[in-house]
């Protein structure tokens, strides 16, 4: 597990006056997915043809219709196994929110609750 900060969403509640703001506030590039009610967020360099981070360091992220349970910003962390770091998060007093879900061909995410009460995501690359 690597334990790293990979990914973020920030919630909605007016999508293009959201992707507007954050593209002029600082540039990122917002690329929309409707059938999947989701917005890619490149706030860095990208690769071309895959879309993923070029320079070391650099988080992309997401946008999202702020409902339930992404109803605020959430900061997503990379595992190798999302069951696994559910098991481990319970044990420790917190609480699985959403269990695993496929995302496209690229992996599985999932959400919890940390002990503060903080909504957080995980991500477990195929």
């Amino acid at each position: 597990m690597t334990g790293r900060v990979v990914h973020f969403e920030i919630p909605y509640d007016d999508k293009a006056r959201a992707q507007k703001f954050y593209a002029d506030a600082f540039g990122w590039r917002i690329l929309d997915f409707p059938e999947a009610h989701y917005s890619i967020v490149q706030s860095g360099p990208t690769d071309k043809a895959t879309g993923f981070p070029t320079e070391s360091g650099y988080i992309g992220g997401g946008m999202v219709k702020r409902e339930s349970p992404t109803d605020r910003p959430v900061v997503t962390i990379d595992v190798d196994d999302i069951d696994a770091a559910i098991a481990k998060i319970e044990s420790l007093g917190g609480m699985a929110v959403l269990g695993r879900q496929e995302v496209g061909d690229i992996g599985y995410a999932a959400y919890f609750k940390d002990v503060e009460g903080n909504l957080m995501g995980l991500f477990q690359a195929r």
